[in-house]
Order: C-alpha cells, then structure tokens, then sequence
C-alpha cells in the first residue's frame, strides 16, 4: 500500500472510536420525530463532545450513534451560535476520547481528513489539504466567524460536527461549513478556539466575549516588510472588512490593514486574537498595532460585548 492511504488510514484508526452520528428529534403534533442529522466527536473520557450548534438548535431529544451501533441520549451543556459550536455529554464508556491539536501550527497545504455522516451515510471519509487560515465567514447566526480554517476534503451536510483531523490523527477543525454551489470551499471552526469555547461551555453553559468587529485573514509576513517595520511576527491579520459603528471602525481601523500584535502581545493568528478578547477586556481601553503601507500605528480600541 503506498505511503498516502496508510498515513490516512493510521489517522483516522486514532479518532474512530470518537466519532459518532448525532440524530436531532423535535415534537410535531405531540409526537417525536426525527428532524436531522449531523456529526460529532467525543474530547474527554467522561462523555462530552463537540457538535455544532446548528445541528442541535431546537431540539428536543437528541441521540448520539456510535459506529459499531451503540446509542444513547445526550444533554446538551451549552452552545455558542456565534462560533456555531456545541458541547454534549452521554454516559458512555468503552471508546477512546479523540486527542486534540493545536491548529496554530497548521501551515497551508498541509493534509487533512474529514470524518462524518454526510447524507445518512456513517462515518464516511474524505481527505484534503489546508487551502487558506485565518478566513472570516458569515455562520448560520448571521455573525462572522473568525479563525476559520478553509479546507478542500469534500463536505456534505450530516459532516457539520464532525472532526478534522491532521496525519497525526490529532482534531485541528470541528467541520462546519460549505459553500453552495462552489466545489472544493469547506470550512472547519479551528479546535483552538474549540477548546476555548468549551472550557465556557462546560463551565457556564454560554460563552460571554469581546469583540472589536473586524473580518480577518491570517497572512505569511514577507521578509521585507518584516525587516522594514522590525516584526517578529512570521505572521499577522490582514483586515478585509470593517463592521459599521464597531470598535474597529471607532478605532480607525481600515480594510487593508495588518494587525501584529494586541496588547504589546504578537498576533500572528485569530485563534491568538479570540484568546485576548476575554469577558475582562469588554468596556476596557486596549491597544492595537498595525502596519498601515509604510506606516507603524497603535490604535486605542475598546471592545465591545458581543451577544447573541
């Protein structure tokens, strides 16, 4: 066999027994019936899982299905609509909780796996490469998702849930999103900001942030403009749009520019930025730096609560 099909068979051997069918059941004329599938992945060795929250919103029983046929009920602890992520728990034993990566230090062009349900058809798998880091994308809520993670390993709807997976076999992605009508544009929430969001999730049952309102791009800094500025940055956020009446646009903050560091901290990716804009910095004055063509500015920026 060659060396290609086993990478990806030996990756996907360390997060089968993680992998699981999610059936949403809702009422209709008092009855339950069931109202879609989606995908998921179990993170811990005692039941709890990351779904998205778009499989699971107005449920109002849901079933998670393992490979070998093993079902249970799940709780729902908490979603965030916001990065479309959800957070299960079962009482399940008798698998092995998937390990998770640090999508931090994915680099474009390199391998990933998705596994799920696509259609009604369990534990289906595809494989792709890391098209692009650090995409802004509009979610089900209606709110930009920052930090995605844009990919060509073929998704379906049923895959939304379920994990991507380096050829480590480590989670770097919770699969979420296509494009309609577009072949080979498929997104994945980064399990950085996964882990962030369910540390929340777990905790609170919700997910209180800061925002400032800018969709970004994680960009490779070219060596000349490293050199120009004096960066130590090997990356940074390329600002393609600014929200009307944001913290950016009151910062003065403009599309085409390049955040490098928040705080005197660098910024290399979203997932760093998220981090940053905890529950503490909402309200608060902030300082960010930014290359604006041959200019090296710091912004005053105050975060702003983003809800629901």
């Amino acid at each position: 066999m060659d060396s290609y099909s086993e990478t990806i068979i030996q990756a996907i051997e360390k997060v089968s027994s993680a992998v699981v069918k999610i059936e949403k059941y809702i009422y209709n004329r008092d009855k339950l019936v069931p109202s879609g599938t989606g995908s998921g992945f179990l993170f811990s060795s005692d039941g709890y899982l990351f779904t998205n929250s778009h499989v699971i919103t107005k449920a109002r029983q849901l079933k998670v299905i393992f490979e070998d046929g093993r079902s249970f009920l799940a709780e729902l602890v908490g979603e965030d609509p916001l990065t479309d992520l959800a957070i299960l728990k079962i009482d399940a034993d008798d698998y092995t909780p998937a390990k998770l990566g640090d999508s931090d230090m994915l680099r474009v062009g390199q391998m990933v796996i998705a596994i799920g349900n696509p259609l009604g058809f369990q534990y289906t798998v595809t494989a792709g490469v890391v098209s692009a880091l650090g995409r802004s994308l509009q979610g089900v809520s209606g709110a930009t998702m920052d930090g995605m993670i844009q990919t060509d390993a073929a998704l379906n709807p049923g895959n939304s849930g379920g994990p991507l997976v380096n050829s480590d076999g480590e989670i770097i992605g919770v699969n979420t999103a296509i494009i309609n009508g577009a072949q080979g544009l498929c997104f994945a929430i980064s399990i950085n900001t996964a882990k962030s969001v369910a540390n929340q999730l777990i905790r609170f049952g919700k997910v209180k942030r800061a925002y400032i309102g800018a969709s970004l791009q994680q960009i490779e800094l070219v060596p000349k403009l490293r050199s120009f500025h004096g960066l130590k940055n090997k990356q940074a956020l390329f600002v393609t749009q600014v929200e009307r009446n944001s913290p950016a646009m009151k910062a003065g903050l403009l599309s085409g520019d390049i955040i490098y560091a928040f705080n005197d901290r660098l910024t290399e990716t979203s997932d760093q930025l998220f981090k940053v804009l905890s529950e503490d910095k909402i309200g608060q004055f902030q300082y960010m730096n930014i290359i604006r063509g041959s200019q090296n500015l710091e912004l005053r920026i105050t975060p702003m609560e983003r809800g629901d």
